[in-house]
C-alpha cells in the first residue's frame, strides 16, 4: 500500500496546552484520515476550540506533536531532541493544507463579498487578480453566494456571511477544513442554510473537523465523533456509539437535554 494513503492527514500525539496555570488540553491523541468528517462535542470549556486551533497552530501547543501530512507543525527538534519553534515561513508551509472557518465571520465590512474571498488568494498565495477573481467566483458558486458577489457583508444575513466565510476557506484549496461552531452566531432560522453547505462539502469528500453543539447534525454527517471533557478526550466512536447508543454515563448525561428535545419534537410531529 502507498505510504501516503496510510499517513493521517492530521495526527496528534500527547498534545497538551496550558494558559498560565490552567490546563486546557492534556494527552490528546487523535488521527484524522483523508475524507473523514469528525465532530468534536462536549461541554463548554472542555478544550474543543483550543484543540481545533492547535491543529493549524493558531494556538501553539506546549506538549506533544501535531503533524500535517506527516510534517511536524510549529516546531522542529534540536540535536537534544527538544522542540524548538519553527520559522513563520515553515509553519505557513506545513499548515497550508488546512483552512479554518470561525464562529464569528471575520469578514472585512468595507470590502465586497468577492473581494473578501479574493483577499487570501492575492495576499497569501500571490495569485494575479484575474486568477483570484476566477477562483473566488467558483468558491462562491459552491456555497450559493455568487449572486451576492458585489454586496458588502453588512448587507447580508448572518447565514449568508457564514457561507461567504466558508467560500473564503474553500478558495485556498484546502485538504482539511476546520469549523469552529459555524452556526453558533446565527439565529435559529438561519442555521439550516449553513448546515446544508457543510453537508454538500462532506458529500464531496472534503476532510472536515468541526466543533458543534448541533447533535442531530453531527450524528448525520460525521464518520466519527470525539467527546471531550475537562481538557481530555473521553471517547471516540461512530455516531451510533457516541450519540445514539452511548455507553459512557457522562455522555448520556451530556446528551439528555438533546434527547428530551428530540423526543418532544417527535411527539409534537406525531400529534400534528
Amino acid at each position: 500500500m502507498n505510504a501516503s494513503v496510510t499517513v493521517p492527514i492530521v495526527s496528534m500525539r500527547g498534545v497538551g496546552k496550558s494558559f498560565g496555570t490552567q490546563c486546557v488540553l492534556s494527552g490528546i491523541d487523535l488521527d484524522i484520515r483523508k475524507g473523514e468528517v469528525v465532530s468534536l462535542i462536549g461541554p463548554s470549556g472542555s478544550g474543543k476550540t483550543t484543540l481545533l486551533r492547535c491543529m493549524n497552530f493558531l494556538e501553539a501547543y506546549d506538549e506533544g506533536e501535531v503533524r500535517i501530512r506527516g510534517a511536524l507543525l510549529g516546531y522542529r527538534r534540536n540535536a537534544a531532541g527538544a522542540l524548538v519553534r519553527e520559522s513563520e515561513r515553515v509553519i505557513a508551509e506545513v499548515r497550508a493544507p488546512v483552512a479554518m472557518v470561525f464562529q464569528q465571520f471575520n469578514l472585512w465590512p468595507h470590502m465586497t463579498v468577492l473581494a473578501n474571498v479574493m483577499a487570501p488568494l492575492t495576499l497569501a498565495k500571490g495569485l494575479r487578480e484575474d486568477q483570484a477573481r476566477s477562483v473566488a467566483g467558483e468558491a462562491l458558486e459552491r456555497v450559493g453566494m455568487s449572486a451576492k458577489a458585489d454586496v458588502r457583508p453588512p448587507q447580508l444575513s448572518g447565514g449568508q456571511q457564514q457561507r461567504v466565510g466558508i467560500a473564503r476557506a474553500l478558495a485556498v484549496g484546502p485538504e482539511v477544513m476546520l469549523l469552529d461552531e459555524p452556526t453558533s452566531a446565527l439565529d435559529p432560522e438561519l442555521v439550516d442554510e449553513v448546515l446544508e453547505v457543510i453537508k454538500s462539502l462532506s458529500r464531496g469528500g472534503m476532510t472536515m473537523i468541526m466543533v458543534t453543539h448541533e447533535m442531530s447534525f453531527a450524528a448525520e454527517v460525521s464518520d466519527r465523533i470525539v467527546f471531550m471533557e475537562k481538557s481530555r478526550i473521553v471517547t471516540i466512536g461512530t455516531p451510533r456509539e457516541v450519540i445514539h447508543q452511548p455507553e459512557h454515563p457522562r455522555i448520556r448525561a451530556f446528551l439528555q437535554p438533546w434527547i428530551r428535545r428530540s423526543l418532544g419534537n417527535a411527539a409534537a410531529g406525531a400529534a400534528a
